[in-house]
């Protein structure tokens, strides 16, 4: 599941700046020559490439695998309660003890707390237990030579190629997600080669059977995505039955004095003196929180905004918060309502990320817009009665 759009923005770069070798589409082979020519020039060792190139193969599962991600139209309660289990639960307070001398290393260097590391350890590999069998060299080869997200994996390639060189990376053996992450939280190569850590002093960055090595070399990669330490980065709140819902949404901060002005409680806890931003998932009579500066960071780890609140809210389960209060949301829409409701954003001139079904970050910004422009409550929750009017 993790996809960094901070590598996004660092490959479009990466693209832009290189000369024109290997571009998506066409002959796989010819392709395969192409990626060859360009690691050369990028100071690569002519035998080594060849080497690490030695029986690529396309792999079909990798593009299915691409292309089936329905998981995320489901709304936030439903992706939730699918995601944590009180197995998950109860082996992360486990995984919290096994290993509270790393945790507390974690949280004095890089101020990323616990409970953070151990949701994203429980949602991306069952804290070890499945990794993903895919060849990782031909899942990334793949998903380069596939024109949808070329600019996002080719790099990749490149720093496969590297690890390969430094004897961290077996091209025929090195397995991993459908997407090219490695190990138990799940990171690119050119993460593990910015942010890997040698963790437990064995000589070897090992993110596939070291948990420490892993633990902090995700702590490590949060904290450059801008992680602040110490702070906090969500908390479930409960809201007025009326007030201004435009100025709800992510990405909308004010100070938490002016939330409480409004009506805003906290259900757990105190609230922090940071500026917040109100978050509901599933609209005004559904669950809600208060996103702290952090909470931004979770989308460098995966652009997915169910994702991103699931992993972000399971991660203050761990640390004992209450399970959160469903409320009575209304009945949002179907997969094929959601992209029957893109395409008239889409038509109305918003940019909605494309019509998939998913409600992401442009297309709630898009409700959000058209639920004021009708008069109805601007929740960004989209409904029948929204796509009725429309």
């Amino acid at each position: 599941m993790r996809l960094s759009k901070l590598l996004q923005h660092s490959a479009a770069i990466t693209l832009l700046a290189a000369p024109a070798f290997a571009q998506c589409g066409g002959s796989f082979p010819g392709f395969i020559d192409g990626l060859k020519s360009e690691a050369v020039s990028r100071g690569h060792d002519p035998a080594a490439v060849e080497r690490f190139f030695r029986g690529v193969q396309q792999d079909g599962k990798v593009i299915r695998a691409d292309r089936a991600q329905g998981v995320f139209q489901k709304p936030f309660i439903e992706f939730s309660q699918r995601l944590i289990s009180s197995n998950r639960l109860n082996t992360g307070r486990q995984m919290a003890e096994r290993y509270h001398g790393v945790f507390d290393r974690i949280e004095a260097e890089y101020g990323v707390s616990r409970g953070v590391l151990l949701a994203f350890w429980a949602f991306e590999t069952d804290y070890g237990g499945y990794q993903g069998d895919f060849n990782t060299r031909n899942a990334l080869v793949t998903l380069s030579h596939d024109c949808r997200r070329p600019d996002l994996f080719r790099p990749q390639v490149f720093a496969a190629i590297e690890l390969y060189e430094q004897g961290d990376f077996d091209p025929d053996r090195t397995t991993g997600a459908w997407a090219g992450e490695i190990g138990m939280v799940q990171m690119l190569p050119q993460d593990i080669l910015d942010n890997g850590v040698d963790a437990d002093g064995d000589g070897q960055v090992s993110l596939k059977t070291s948990a420490p090595d892993a633990l902090e070399s995700g702590a490590r990669m949060l904290s450059h995505l801008g992680w602040r330490a110490n702070e906090p980065w969500l908390q479930e709140v409960s809201v007025p039955a009326e007030m201004d819902w435009s100025l709800t949404g992510p990405g909308k901060p004010r100070p938490v004095s002016e939330w409480q002005a409004m009506g805003v409680t906290p259900r757990n806890g105190a609230f922090s003196n940071l500026p917040a931003s109100l978050v509901l998932p599933q609209g005004k009579n559904g669950p809600a929180f208060l996103a702290y500066p952090n909470f931004d960071v979770y989308f460098e780890w995966n652009q997915s905004f169910v994702y991103v609140m699931t992993a972000a809210y399971f991660a203050t389960r761990l640390e004992g918060a209450p399970i959160y209060d469903t409320g009575n949301p209304s009945a949002g829409l179907t997969g094929e309502q959601m992209k029957d409701l893109q395409r008239k954003l889409e038509a109305r001139g918003y940019d909605v990320g494309g019509v998939d079904g998913i409600l992401g970050a442009g297309t709630r910004a898009a409700v959000q817009a058209e639920q004021e422009r009708l008069g109805l409550p601007a929740d960004a929750w989209p409904t029948r009665t929204l796509l009725d009017r429309l």
